[in-house]
């Protein structure tokens, strides 16, 4: 399915089973990065009309609830298996409206189908405690039943893959859902729907609704919604759970990350700068779980900045559509400007520039918006670049005088969502694993990215809720467990 063959132009919403008019005169046009062309144009849902979307979820929900598990989950098999056959068409959409490679694209779905797989286990995830004789003559079981409609409010940076850390985990367990995608790439999420609407989900259980802040903030502030689900930058995030939480629903909202390598003196330098430039560079370094600060051990500070500058000036900058290309452009110009502002602000901070990214072109993509890969060594880590997400194709690397120091430093940010150690000693790696004060930790991992069936951890200010992503985490965020006590005196 192509993109002229999702939408006539303008983009709809998806409710109660049909697609329908947007009513809201605002939007904004959905750009390609790489060409800086057009392809649609998605207007923004009245908060008002936010009310009526809810209320159909609700009525939908009332039905769906009481469907048997068995049966709830025949739509999440078939939605499952359009994925797999729309694969490699849905990430040259998602490429085309992102600016990501076609690999990194293709991956971040499979990540997404991964989940969808997950979420048919619903059968076995939703069976909870039993205790025979609890108490004299007494049994007690817990049963966990939905709680109602829940929306996602999902970023840019993984268009297809985050709207599925939710959408079918909340559906899978008997509640109905409400996605609203960025509006910076919302193709993805509307070739998504045109698959939902094929899987045979009842009328009103899944729902998209595209829109900007005002949506956004109709949805938090609606009381008659159970639950929101949140993934973004942190400031955000914190005006989500802040929100969200005046009405009595429940939140989970994932933040910003500022993500720490260390490298120890007994790594293998050539391996660890591999997955280390892998990490920071792909997907254009936008995304949550880059690590874009290494702090290396001791000697073995200058060769691994020698390995790791080999590996960057073989990165090919290019549209993603090209096979050949390791880094595609950034999603907007003001997102690059504010990249641009960073790496100005490590150099004013004196951090020392070994490669510098703000003057790339690609030829034939002279109106596109690309940033080569920056590098910066000696890195104060206490400096701009050293504590805020950059959210760009940038690395620096910091030295350390031991394995101690390293960990202090990766510690010292305000983040907590993921780091990775790369080591030779069993030592290290326990020692990082008990002190890291993360919730993805890696060892000779250079992403520490969890699969389907792990919760997506985060700690601090990149997460703010009880509940996480994923897996057995997310299905307690989508059910309440009702405790029954059952005793048959004798008659």
């Amino acid at each position: 399915m192509k993109i002229n063959e999702l939408t006539d132009g303008t983009l709809r919403n998806y409710v109660n089973g049909e697609w329908a008019p947007v009513s809201g005169s605002d939007g904004k046009d959905i750009v390609n990065p790489a060409t800086n062309e057009t392809l649609a144009h998605v207007p923004f849902t009245e908060p008002d009309d936010v009310d009526g979307v809810v209320e159909t979820a609700n009525d939908a929900y009332e039905d769906w609830r009481n469907c048997a598990v068995e049966e709830r989950i025949q739509p999440v098999f078939r939605l499952k298996q359009l994925l797999e056959e729309h694969q490699d068409a849905m990430a040259r959409v998602l490429v085309q409206e992102h600016g990501k490679n076609r690999d990194e694209a293709a991956g971040e779905l499979r990540r997404g189908i991964e989940n969808v797989e997950v979420a048919c286990g619903a059968p076995r995830l939703l069976q909870d405690g039993f205790l025979e004789n609890a108490a004299p003559d007494i049994d007690e079981m817990a049963v966990r039943r939905p709680l109602g409609t829940f929306t996602a409010i999902t970023p840019f940076n993984f268009p297809g893959m985050i709207p599925l850390w939710f959408l079918p985990y909340a559906v899978a367990t008997g509640n109905a859902f409400i996605l609203k995608p960025s509006e910076q790439d919302p193709l993805t999420a509307q070739y998504l729907f045109h698959l939902i609407d094929q899987a045979g989900f009842p009328d009103g259980v899944v729902n998209l609704v595209h829109g900007g802040p005002d949506t956004v903030n109709a949805l938090l502030e609606n009381d008659a919604l159970a639950g929101a689900s949140f993934v973004g930058s942190t400031p955000v995030a914190k005006h989500v759970y802040e929100t969200a939480a005046t009405t009595g629903m429940r939140v989970q909202a994932q933040g910003g990350a500022k993500n720490y390598v260390v490298v120890s003196d007994s790594a293998d330098l050539r391996y660890a700068a591999e997955k280390t430039v892998s990490s920071s560079f792909a997907c254009g370094g936008e995304r949550c779980l880059a690590n874009d600060i290494a702090v290396v051990v001791g000697d073995a500070y200058e060769p691994f900045v020698e390995e790791v500058l080999d590996l960057v000036d073989n990165q090919v900058v290019g549209d993603g559509l090209d096979s050949k290309t390791d880094i595609g452009a950034m999603i907007t110009p003001d997102h690059a400007a504010r990249v641009v502002d960073l790496i100005e602000s490590g150099i004013a901070e004196e951090n020392e520039l070994l490669r510098d990214g703000r003057d790339t072109s690609v030829d034939g993509y002279e109106e596109g918006t690309f940033l080569g890969p920056t590098v910066f060594g000696d890195v104060d880590t206490d400096s701009r670049i050293g504590q805020e997400e950059i959210f760009g194709p940038v690395l620096g690397i910091a030295r350390a005088e031991t394995f101690d120091d390293a960990v202090e430093k990766l510690n010292g940010t305000d983040f907590g969502n993921a780091a990775s150690l790369f080591t030779a000693r069993g030592r290290e790696a326990r020692e990082f694993r008990n002190r890291a004060e993360v919730g993805n930790i890696g060892v000779n991992v250079g992403t520490a990215a969890p699969m389907a069936f792990f919760q997506f951890g985060g700690r601090k200010d990149s997460f703010f809720g009880d509940l996480h992503a994923q897996s057995e985490s997310v299905v307690r965020f989508y059910t309440d467990e009702t405790v029954y006590i059952e005793r048959w005196p004798d008659q």
